[in-house]
């Protein structure tokens, strides 16, 4: 099976609720609605203060620690080099108009499972980037266990329902490098923040710039759901994630050997994706 090349539109995999302009327009599912009539409040988040600025009210602001923006993380080159190196593998069809390549351990997280499987370790371009990641001084320990490439094109519409990651396994940190177009992270509590008189939803869009890294921790990590709506999908955009160990798979942990022989692994950069 030949590779699957960067702009192609396929079929889609998406089933329960999800969605994607493929299975809306040949399988008949109905569109996704835009919103309806709820009350939102929007932020837009500003990295060198970190804090959320109210779209509507100019003097309205609250502080939003938990994200870290690292403009201009990889060139220009090294953008070029690393999308060629994911399109000479296959692109697997995701949820709701995304392709994904994994690298990582196979994990069941209903059963709260993970066994090594074909994991091979991250792969070798990714060496130097780590490296790089461990300059930030809130990244210097930072140690991937998983890479997962995500593509999305706004020919399939494609985009990530507001979520948590998992916390049993991973870790503290997400890092996501953001590369080919600039986009908007959108961190939203659905129950808002009645403690500052904000009853209904609140959303803070976060604007990631091509070719920038964002962790992020603590409450953003943990307490507000982040999603890639639709709408905020302009040209095709290519993400790596990278996913650390959480305090279970780590020295002193209940799990602690199974997680050294996962990051040994990992750390090989020798994978391919699984």
């Amino acid at each position: 099976m030949a590779p699957d090349g960067g702009d192609s539109v396929d079929s889609c995999a998406c089933k329960g609720i999800r969605r994607c302009l493929m299975c809306e327009g040949f399988k008949g599912k109905v569109p996704l609605e835009a919103g309806g009539h709820k009350v939102v409040h929007h932020f837009l988040y500003n990295p060198e203060q970190r804090l959320a600025i109210c779209k509507d009210v100019e003097a309205t602001s609250l502080p939003f620690p938990g994200i870290f923006l690292w403009e201009n993380f990889v060139s220009e080159e090294e953008e070029r080099v690393l999308i060629n190196s994911m399109d000479q593998d296959i692109w697997n069809q995701s949820q709701s108009g995304r392709r994904k390549q994994d690298f990582g351990p196979k994990v069941n997280f209903k059963k709260r499972k993970v066994r090594m499987g074909s994991f091979s370790g991250l792969p070798a371009l990714s060496q130097n980037l780590v490296l790089r990641m461990q300059q930030e001084p809130s990244l210097a320990n930072f140690q991937p266990v998983e890479q997962c490439n995500l593509d999305y094109h706004p020919q399939r519409g494609s985009a990530i329902d507001p979520h948590l990651d998992d916390s049993w396994l991973w870790g503290e940190r997400l890092v996501t490098i953001n590369m080919l177009s600039s986009t908007t992270l959108t961190m939203s509590l659905e129950q808002g923040l009645p403690e500052l008189g904000l009853e209904e939803e609140v959303r803070v869009a976060v604007h990631l710039p091509r070719r920038s890294l964002v962790v992020l921790y603590g409450d953003a990590r943990h307490r507000w759901k982040h999603a890639i709506h639709r709408e905020d999908i302009h040209k095709r955009r290519v993400c790596s994630t990278y996913r650390e160990l959480s305090a279970e798979f780590s020295p002193g942990g209940q799990q602690a050997e199974l997680g050294a022989q996962l990051l040994n692994v990992a750390l090989s950069f020798q994978g391919t994706p699984i």
